[in-house]
């Protein structure tokens, strides 16, 4: 009973204390943050096309493996990898560079060779420039063509949703750098 009252007196004195403040909702007012209720519920559609580059080999690797499981396992389930790699505006190495795609991924899979990436795509270039892109699923990377999930993003991209068709360039790629092609396309504000 003595629980109860305490409950309800509280829960009370919040409600005063709300109705009563001074500031009633000054801050949010006052603030250069752009909030979700201040923001036109505009929402536009972009699409992006650029090349992903991987090295796992030579002096300057851009993936390293952080996690070995003890025992072997199908597949290499349990691998885990952290990577820095390098986003380019053409599919050659030396094209301009648009941004970075940095995260991590491990085999995730007994049956496949399948992947689980969070990934953030940091964009330098343009009007992107800052703003980034996160996605988070699952990557089968035995497919030549797959999809994963947009999940997020900042800067321009706040609020982002949609997907990334991505394509292994095997006919390209070599041991030192692996290339894949991203289409992606993205509804945000």
């Amino acid at each position: 009973m003595a629980t109860t009252l305490r409950f309800i007196f509280l829960f009370t004195f919040t409600l005063i204390l709300a109705h009563f403040s001074p500031t009633n909702g000054i801050f949010s007012e006052h603030s250069n943050i752009m909030l979700p209720t201040n923001q036109q519920n505009t929402e536009k559609t972009t699409h992006l096309h650029f090349f992903y580059h991987e090295n796992l080999e030579g002096k300057n690797p851009t993936v390293i493996k952080i996690i070995d499981p003890s025992t072997p396992s199908p597949n290499g389930f349990g691998t885990t990898f952290m990577m820095d790699n390098l986003l380019t505006e053409k599919q050659e190495i030396t094209s301009k560079p648009v941004g970075r795609a940095q995260g991590i991924f491990g085999l995730a899979s007994l049956q496949d060779r399948g992947l689980v990436m969070l990934i953030n795509l940091v964009f330098i270039e343009g009007g992107f420039a800052g703003s980034t892109l996160s996605l988070l699923g699952r990557n089968p990377v035995q497919d030549t063509v797959r999809e994963m999930p947009i999940v997020g993003g900042t800067g321009v991209f706040r609020f982002a949703r949609g997907y990334a068709v991505v394509k292994s360039l095997y006919e390209i790629s070599t041991s030192e750098n692996f290339v894949v092609e991203y289409n992606v396309t993205i509804s945000h504000p």
